[in-house]
């Protein structure tokens, strides 16, 4: 595997925050009657093959998928940390505990061990690094579909039987035990599933022709709220309040307060299928097409979904996009990549475009929706954009624009998915940092 060089050196973390981190480093290197020593670092496990590296800053790591296995790439210098043979057309998921990637194969989700992980120590945590691999543990499922996370548990959904597998989010990479919680519908379809921090079960229903509802069920399975007004039901995302989205060919249903709404689009077809929500606001970005009959729509408007008012705005933009393009920013910033090669930053209040930021060449979108695409991946400020075009992955500073890395790959990238390396508080949950809903194979248009 070839990289190109990087240009520049990348601005990790200002100096106090450096020096932060030493100073909690070196107090952890011991302490006057031992009590209370920092946790030594763990040893190698059945999840990784060499003894771990301590690091003074948690570690990203990109799983991107091409044709013939998945790269996990470092998220700082974009090298290429291990290359993991695997066949099949494969889909990644962020696993929910930070170290791990769900890949969807004909198995089921097999974990891959992204090998960057912290953990916390009082106030502060120690992070480390090990080498990546694809593990033994293996979610069986029959067409793996959609895997969502939020408030520290893991939903995994099997569209060919309509079984729904929820686990905690931090033991995902132990594999299925009998703790698991399990749910299976009354029809297989292409579904999606989420658990709210109650124990409440969103649930879409349909079956393999139709996708028609949403249900909410209690946490010993009963049911407690119901929605049939959700016609092509697709896509999950999660806004602030734990607020969930379900998309659907004619608006929106939400799900808040233990009620359904649903928000309607201005147009009697205007089909939003992909979604991303953000803790940081109440408002979902959303794709948005108006053309029931047509095999491929290029949309040029998304929509902004207000939680708070059960509201839909529409936001024209000067490209069109695809179901890899959507994202959020740190500060819950809606933002889209073009097809003319930019980012687009949009500001979820108002609906402004309030920057465009140019990163590869325009491109057109592929017919198949499994030939690849660029994509887009935020956390901790950057983007990452990939370009099959030119194999090549960029990592952008999404307040500035620069492109202040870049890397070429000897493999066309396809799908990505981010492992933070972030530290688990023992009283926090696991996220997916922003709740953006899997690009699940959709089976009316090419739709994603």
């Amino acid at each position: 595997m070839t990289t190109a060089l990087p240009v520049r050196t990348r601005r990790t973390l200002p100096a106090l925050a450096l020096a932060l981190t030493a100073t909690l480093l070196a107090a952890c290197s011991g302490t006057a009657d031992g009590a209370d020593a920092a946790t030594p670092a763990p040893t190698a496990d059945a999840t990784t093959t060499a003894a771990p590296v301590e690091r003074a800053t948690a570690i990203t790591r990109l799983a991107v998928t091409y044709d013939g296995g998945v790269l996990v790439l470092d998220g700082s210098s974009l090298d290429v940390v291990a290359d993991l043979p695997a066949d099949g057309y494969l889909r990644v998921n962020p696993a929910g505990d930070n170290r791990h990637v769900l890949v969807s194969t004909a198995a089921g989700f097999q974990v891959l061990d992204a090998a960057t992980w912290g953990q916390a120590h009082g106030d502060h945590a120690h992070f480390y690094t090990s080498d990546p691999r694809l593990t033994d543990v293996t979610y069986p499922a029959e067409k793996p579909g959609h895997a969502v996370v939020h408030d520290g548990r893991t939903a995994l959904f099997a569209d060919g039987t309509g079984e729904v597998t929820v686990v905690d989010s931090a033991h995902v990479g132990d594999g299925p035990s009998d703790d698991a919680r399990t749910y299976t519908t009354p029809h297989a379809h292409h579904g999606v599933a989420v658990e709210l921090h109650d124990g409440t079960l969103v649930v879409s229903e349909g079956t393999e022709d139709a996708r028609t509802g949403v249900r909410a069920l209690d946490a010993e399975g009963t049911e407690t709220a119901a929605i049939d007004t959700c016609p092509g039901v697709h896509g999950e995302s999660v806004a602030q309040g734990d607020v969930v989205a379900i998309g659907c060919q004619d608006g929106v249903v939400l799900f808040k307060d233990g009620a359904f709404t649903k928000v309607q689009s201005p147009d009697v077809y205007g089909r939003v299928g992909n979604q991303a929500g953000s803790e940081e606001s109440p408002v979902v970005l959303g794709d948005y097409k108006v053309d029931k009959d047509a095999e491929l729509e290029r949309p040029t408007r998304v929509s902004l979904v207000d939680t708070r008012t059960a509201t839909m705005t529409l936001v024209d933009l000067p490209a069109s996009y695809t179901f890899r393009s959507l994202a959020r920013g740190d500060h819950g910033e809606a933002i889209v990549l073009g097809t003319d090669g930019a980012l687009h930053v949009i500001d979820p209040e108002s609906g402004a475009v309030v920057r465009s930021m140019p990163v590869v060449a325009p491109w057109e979108e592929p017919t198949e929706w499994q030939t690849p695409r660029p994509a887009v991946k935020v956390h901790a400020g950057t983007a990452y954009v990939t370009d099959p075009a030119t194999r090549s992955i960029h990592a952008v500073d999404v307040e500035t624009g620069e492109v202040y890395r870049s890397v070429t790959l000897d493999v066309v990238p396809d799908e990505v998915a981010l492992a933070t390396g972030e530290a688990l508080a023992a009283h926090d949950h696991a996220d997916d940092a922003g709740h953006e809903t899997h690009d699940g194979h959709e089976d009316d248009g090419h739709d994603h």
